[in-house]
């Protein structure tokens, strides 16, 4: 895919998980976006995550970059094909080390932990983020990874493995062929390298989760990379959770207001507590120009309010 908005039939799920991943959202961003993705243009992630948004859009050129070494280690394993079918490496792999999970269960598990985090490896890497406690990604204040076994020995089934093997393969073959760099980065020096014809997608922590997920992500933080986005010349969009049973992101209302935005009901089942994988009201939040009209628009039905961020009236419209 090279322009925007554009109708998805069936998402694809990346070979690594993470909490707020944003599978089942891949529809309703792509079909309320706009943009043209031809020429040198370049799509940009300065948190890439999961990488769930650029495999599936596939760009001809983008700057994917994350703070996390070991996300954008995998992809660049994946990439130059360290990580790849022929001869079968990960296959092979999660085999022999599924054979040793299942014997030696939680203490096999936190084995592969320590070896993961004094070397690095991408494929000890997949195999705990298939392993660990619920998906979740967490790295202490050191950078290692400290996730709990998720109890289940027996895990890596061939049709598990099989299914992790078709997810890397897929991920190799959006790559093939296109401009795409991989980097490790903070996200403002992502920003100020992005031209008036690019997009940059933004989908940072949520302040208040998982702000142990690599880096810390606080308030003062999450307000400098709103400042930084009004100043971009290209178009942008950031998703951002807006409204749970619990609370309101009164964020969003202080610092993304002037702004187009569309909302969309979901489910996350990702994350290390039932609490934080309720029904959330997530926002795409667009840079005026750069958000699908209602002609425009290529997504499956769904109540969605479309609107500015002005905040009046009421932020939640309830029909």
């Amino acid at each position: 895919m090279t322009k925007l908005p554009v109708q998805v039939a069936h998402v694809k799920v990346p070979p690594i998980k993470c909490q707020g991943i944003k599978t089942k959202l891949v529809p309703f961003i792509f079909g309320n976006l706009k943009w043209d993705g031809t020429g040198r243009r370049r799509w940009i992630e300065p948190f890439l995550g999961s990488g769930v948004v650029a495999l599936n859009l596939a760009p001809e050129r983008a700057l994917l970059a994350d703070s996390n070494r070991h996300i954008i280690e995998l992809y660049r394993a994946i990439q130059c094909g360290e990580i790849n079918v022929n001869p079968d490496t990960v296959r092979e792999f999660l085999v022999c080390e599924g054979k040793k999970l299942a014997i030696g269960g939680a203490d096999y598990y936190y084995e592969v932990r320590e070896r993961f985090n004094d070397t690095g490896s991408p494929l000890d890497f997949l195999f705990l983020n298939r392993s660990c406690f619920n998906g979740v990604m967490r790295f202490n204040r050191h950078g290692r990874f400290n996730v709990p076994f998720g109890h289940k020995p027996q895990r890596f089934a061939q049709a598990y493995i099989t299914k992790i093997v078709n997810q890397v393969n897929w991920a190799a073959k959006q790559m093939r062929g296109k401009d795409w760099e991989f980097r490790v980065a903070k996200w403002d020096e992502v920003l100020s390298e992005a031209g008036s014809n690019d997009f940059v997608y933004l989908d940072p922590p949520y302040i208040g989760r998982h702000t142990d997920y690599y880096n810390s992500w606080d308030q003062p933080e999450a307000e400098r990379l709103a400042a930084a986005a009004k100043e971009l010349t290209c178009g942008f969009a950031l998703s951002m959770w807006l409204q749970n049973k619990y609370r309101e992101n009164d964020h969003i209302e202080e610092f993304w207001s002037g702004l187009d935005v569309r909302v969309r009901s979901h489910f996350y089942h990702v994350g290390s507590r039932e609490s934080f994988r309720n029904e959330m009201k997530e926002a795409l939040i667009i840079k005026p120009g750069f958000s699908a009209s209602s002609e425009e628009k290529q997504e499956p039905e769904q109540p969605v309010s479309d609107k500015r961020l002005s905040f009046t009236p009421p932020l939640f419209p309830t029909s």
